[in-house]
């Protein structure tokens, strides 16, 4: 007998323990029916008090992540397309007249970000960046900072953004559902120096954190993470965290604050009770599945909202009665989230719906443009 017990214990030792007590995977598929885009639907939707939302564009397919110029130049990935389009607004009027393509074959290109006269765009594997035309053109040649990113496997796709320090700080997402990453560089927050391409990791245990940004007072790195499938409609949530260098935000062992997943493993040499006091809890909650993609702050006293954020809710698929499809605005005190509030709601109707808010692009002027992929439309939402 001792044979076998031997081996049975140098098998959790390279695996961890198994969970003590069963747990239930609950696989809820309900996707809320598309309705086609129609002008007469944006009176439906619902903003703030003395703000108001119009069509920007619409007819452009599936437009995700956006990045606005001082000069009122919109530049917008299409991950599926493989492109980026360049949209501007000849007279003003929060509506794009003018449109071209600025990157023609970059497929699956979805981040981007902007520093010291070059647009920086990715895709699940590869970073790049284009010399900015005077014209809001780029250059035809791309230098390549990084074409080994790691595997996006289920989560590819990637967004970036520039920190106070100049550095390119870059989301991995996990590339499953719910499991322990072999590539320590995955489902985490990495920290490129795009002058020499070196990269290391800035912060772990983030499930899918797409949408981050760093707060325009305290300079603080704040990101939504999304939480895993399969664990019931309301479990785990999903959350915003502060992001700071070394921190360990619980994935896959833990979520919130600090709350265990009782359908892991124990880690290899621990417990998951223990692994979970070493992380980071997270700041606010929020509902299950609504599934955020971009989060973005005001950096505008016009707004009336300065040091706010805005999410967008992509909207739920694995969930009895949908949820998100909207963007939320979380409110900030003294730099630190303390709550939120509807900003941009009604795309859900019942078991319908006719957008899928995915990106954010917020003016000076305190102007927010909204990219819905699903029926390929920009809003505007400004003061009255």
């Amino acid at each position: 007998m001792l044979a076998p017990l031997l081996f049975s214990a140098a098998l959790f030792a390279q695996k961890g323990l198994p969970p003590m007590q069963d747990t239930k995977s609950t696989q809820v598929t309900n996707y809320p029916t598309m309705m086609e885009f129609s002008p007469s639907l944006v009176n439906d939707l619902k903003v703030p008090s003395g703000w108001k939302v119009s069509v920007a564009a619409s007819g452009l397919g599936k437009p995700r992540m956006m990045y606005m110029s001082p000069n009122g130049e919109l530049y917008v990935t299409r991950r599926d397309a493989g492109d980026v389009l360049l949209l501007k607004d000849t007279n003003k009027d929060n509506k794009f007249d003018d449109l071209s393509t600025v990157v023609a074959e970059f497929p699956g290109v979805h981040g981007i970000a902007v520093n010291e006269g070059y647009m920086y765009l990715c895709n699940n594997n590869k970073l790049v960046r284009y010399k900015m035309n005077n014209d809001g053109t780029l250059g035809k040649q791309a230098d390549t900072i990084a074409n080994n990113l790691p595997s996006g496997g289920q989560h590819g796709n990637r967004t970036m953004h520039f920190g106070p320090d100049k550095m390119l700080y870059l989301s991995v997402g996990s590339t499953c559902n719910d499991c322990k990453e072999g590539d320590k560089e995955t489902a985490a927050m990495l920290q490129i120096d795009t002058k020499t391409g070196k990269r290391k990791l800035y912060a772990s245990g983030l499930r899918n954190t797409i949408g981050f940004d760093f707060h325009p007072k305290t300079g603080e790195m704040w990101g939504i993470d999304n939480g895993s499938d399969t664990k019931g409609d309301n479990w785990p949530p999903e959350e915003l965290n502060k992001i700071v260098m070394g921190g360990n935000y619980g994935f896959p062992y833990a979520y919130a604050k600090q709350e265990v997943d009782q359908s892991r493993e124990d880690p290899i040499g621990n417990t998951k009770e223990n692994y979970a006091k070493a992380t980071k809890p997270s700041v606010l909650e929020f509902q299950a599945h609504g599934a955020p993609i971009d989060f973005k702050f005001f950096n505008s006293t016009a707004s009336g909202f300065n040091g706010d954020g805005l999410v967008c809710w992509h909207g739920s698929w694995n969930r009895s009665a949908p949820v998100g499809f909207k963007v939320e605005r979380v409110i900030f005190k003294d730099g630190v989230a303390t709550g939120s509030e509807d900003f941009l709601t009604g795309f859900l109707k019942g078991d319908k719906r006719f957008g899928r808010p995915a990106g954010l692009a917020i003016t000076a002027a305190g102007e927010v443009y909204v990219s819905d992929d699903a029926n390929g439309v920009i809003y505007c939402i400004k003061k009255a």
